[in-house]
């Protein structure tokens, strides 16, 4: 049990430096990412900056991805999920150009409008606060590798085991402190889950 992000992310951070992960940036998806990769991005002594997605829910149930676009508006889908839930094309359509129009909105506020920084050759550690399918993070994943990142770590305080697992095809390190049998929300591991407000968020990037 996590007492907050900020805890989270000083605990993630130990763990990276523990297996001897450098970084030249860390990058964080907002909202909740922020204070994780701020404590991350203090103990790697690394610059910190954002990388953005946003999901695509399921109808009936938006909390469960079945798939995310990136900043740059590339698309990634659960094709599996989309098949075993019956969600027909027009649905996905749809969600794929409200959530296009909401990424690039967090875009121009986190970023001016960039999608990423200048990632060519770095060694860039990817943090958010937890995984659930981990959509966000295969999106985030690919639009860095785009970028010609030389390394990416993708790291998180919890996962599902196999949502973990699965992502390592799509990082070249996941750093996981808690892989639950049996997990529920990412909420649930965290004493205080409380909403980052955008404001607050921006914040943690403005921190020296």
């Amino acid at each position: 049990m996590f007492e907050n992000r900020t805890d989270a992310g000083g605990r993630l951070g130990d763990r990276l430096v523990e297996e001897g992960v450098d970084a030249d940036v860390v990058l964080a998806i907002p909202r909740g990412g922020l204070p994780v990769g701020r404590a991350v991005a203090d103990r790697l002594g690394a610059p910190l900056d954002v990388v953005v997605a946003s999901k695509l829910g399921a109808p009936h149930n938006p909390e469960l991805a079945i798939g995310a676009v990136a900043g740059d508006v590339s698309v990634w889908l659960n094709d599996d999920l989309v098949e075993h839930l019956g969600v027909r094309s027009s649905y996905v359509e749809d969600a794929r150009e409200k959530e296009a129009e909401a990424a690039r909105r967090k875009v121009e506020q986190y970023r001016g409008g960039e999608a990423l920084p200048d990632l060519a050759g770095e060694r860039v550690v990817l943090v958010d606060d937890g995984l659930a399918t981990g959509a966000t993070a295969i999106a985030c994943l690919r639009q860095i590798r785009k970028a010609d990142a030389a390394r990416t770590v993708l790291a998180v305080p919890v996962a599902p085991a196999d949502a973990a697992e699965g992502l390592r095809d799509e990082a070249d390190e996941v750093v996981c402190l808690e892989t639950p049998a049996r997990f529920g929300a990412v909420g649930a591991y965290y004493r205080d889950f409380s909403q980052v407000s955008d404001a607050e968020a921006l914040e943690y990037l403005d921190r020296e």
